[in-house]
């Protein structure tokens, strides 16, 4: 289109599909106009018809670019690499309680889970079955696979999310990621519902009124939360996941570390933990 029009697609032909969609994802006005009748008048679309099939497939090109993009960030790599992992170990237990079972009736000293797979593959056990020691290796394939995408969360992790990595660690913040299903919406969401990410079930019987309001969800294995007596773990939960909110915060819009988030909830749990011994002193005495 000419100059004069101002409009989406100036100096863009009709079949640049791709040029189109760069102008659909980039491009701004401050006023509307009357495009279509522009796009014509300008001899770029030869009616409305046609103009409104050019912005169709330029608006499509342009969403599926968006969300190839997206795809490909890093935090969704992060979430695919989590997912996979527990896929790998979650299949490789099951299998390996299927494997412990079935090894159990040739083999008269017979173990469980990976382990006893570990044992089978080496020839460390009685058992000559080749479907058996096939399985076993099945098993030991998973579980090496799930180590190899640990080890790459170890790795990427503290590159996308440098100051979640720093208060979780890089599992729990993939996790939390994925949870969320972005960086970007684990950001915004409130610290309330980080604390009760993964405990979905849970909230959702509380809400029907046939369960207690769960405490936490998979910031449970956070080390904060977990070693917390019961009586205080929901303390625990709320200060963490309060400073994971900011740290999800941080690294999304600003992506500078902040040391003082690791301080300040370090001092926060040793103020939480020290109610422990009091309570444990205050039943002592009672029992006394």
């Amino acid at each position: 289109m000419s100059d004069r029009t101002g409009a989406w697609f100036e100096d863009v032909t009709r079949h640049e599909t791709a040029a189109s969609a760069t102008a659909i994802r980039s491009g701004s006005r401050a006023e509307p106009a009357p495009w279509p009748e522009l796009a014509v008048e300008s001899g770029a679309a030869t009616d409305e018809d046609d103009y409104y099939d050019w912005l169709h497939d330029a608006t499509v090109a342009a969403t599926a670019d968006a969300a190839q993009e997206l795809e490909r960030a890093d935090d969704r790599q992060l979430v695919h690499a989590v997912r996979a992992m527990d896929d790998c170990r979650r299949t490789a237990n099951e299998l390996a309680e299927r494997l412990a079972e079935w090894g159990g009736t040739v083999d008269d000293e017979p173990g469980t889970g990976v382990a006893y797979a570990r044992r089978i593959v080496a020839g460390e056990t009685a058992i000559e079955d080749e479907t058996i020691t096939s399985l076993a290796e099945r098993v030991v394939d998973l579980e090496d696979e799930a180590l190899a995408l640990e080890d790459r969360l170890d790795r990427v992790a503290p590159t996308v999310a440098p100051n979640l990595v720093a208060l979780a660690d890089p599992v729990l913040a993939a996790r939390l990621i994925s949870l969320a299903g972005s960086l970007e919406a684990l950001a915004k969401q409130p610290s309330g519902t980080i604390q009760v990410l993964g405990a979905e079930d849970a909230l959702f019987a509380h809400l029907r009124g046939h369960a207690p309001s769960p405490k936490h969800g998979v910031i449970y294995t956070h080390e904060a939360v977990r070693g917390t007596a019961p009586a205080n773990r929901g303390s625990a939960a709320r200060a963490v996941a309060g400073k994971l909110a900011i740290a999800a915060r941080v690294d999304h819009y600003a992506g500078d570390r902040r040391p003082d988030l690791e301080r300040e909830l370090a001092e926060r749990i040793e103020t939480i933990q020290a109610r422990d011994g009091a309570t444990e002193s205050t039943e002592a005495g009672t029992d006394d």
